[in-house]
C-alpha cells in the first residue's frame, strides 16, 4: 500500500492512498480511533477558530473532533448534523446535500428542533475532518442558515485538491487529489 505523509502543525500522520471507483486516488484521513491524533488536532484548530457561540458538525469523522474544540471552548454542547434521521428528528430540519467526493451520491442532513435552538440567533462554526469539493459544507452552511444561526468560521484539519486556495475556510495542512 502506499502511504502519503502529512505534518498537521507537530503532528506527523501517514495517510493511505485509496483509488475510488471515478479513477482518482485519495489520501484517506480517519480520525475514528485515534484520540491521540483528535486531541492534538482539535486542540491547535480551536487556537485558530474566530469568536463563536456554537459549533456545527456532520456525522460522523467530526464528531470527537468537535468534541475536543466544543471542550477547548468551554462549550457544552455542539450541534450534530445526522446522515440518516432518527426518531428523536421528526420535528427537526432536513436538506438535501451534492455528492461528495467519498460517497459519490446525493445525501440528506438531518438537524434536530434541538440542536436548531441552539444554534438559532448564534455565531456558529463549522468543523470537520476534510474539505473537497465543499458539499457537505455547502449543506452544513444551508442548516445553520435555515435554523437561523450565522457561520463566522469554516474548521478543517484539511484541505484537499483546490479546496486549499479557497480563503473562507481553516486548515491545518493540505493533501493531494492524485491522478495517477
Amino acid at each position: 500500500m502506499r502511504y502519503y505523509e502529512v505534518d498537521l502543525d507537530g503532528y506527523k500522520a501517514k495517510l493511505p492512498v485509496m483509488k475510488l471507483p471515478g479513477g482518482i486516488s485519495i489520501c484517506f484521513f480517519n480520525l475514528h480511533g485515534h484520540s491521540e491524533l483528535t486531541e492534538h488536532c482539535g486542540k491547535k484548530l480551536a487556537k485558530l477558530i474566530p469568536e463563536c457561540d456554537a459549533l456545527i458538525t456532520a456525522e460522523s469523522k467530526g464528531l470527537q473532533l468537535t468534541h475536543v474544540i466544543a471542550r477547548e471552548l468551554n462549550q457544552p454542547r455542539y450541534a450534530v448534523a445526522r446522515k440518516s434521521k432518527k426518531l428523536y428528528m421528526q420535528d427537526g430540519l432536513d436538506i438535501v446535500i451534492e455528492s461528495s467526493i467519498t460517497t459519490g451520491k446525493e445525501q440528506h442532513l438531518y438537524l434536530s428542533q434541538d440542536d436548531a435552538e441552539l444554534i438559532k440567533g448564534k455565531k456558529v462554526v463549522i468543523v470537520d475532518d476534510v474539505i473537497s469539493t465543499g458539499a457537505s459544507l455547502s449543506g452544513l452552511e444551508k442548516i445553520v442558515e435555515l435554523a437561523g444561526g450565522t457561520v463566522v468560521g469554516k474548521a478543517f484539519v484539511l484541505a484537499e485538491g483546490e479546496a486549499k486556495n479557497r480563503k473562507d475556510v481553516i486548515y491545518l495542512n493540505s493533501i493531494p487529489i492524485i491522478t495517477d
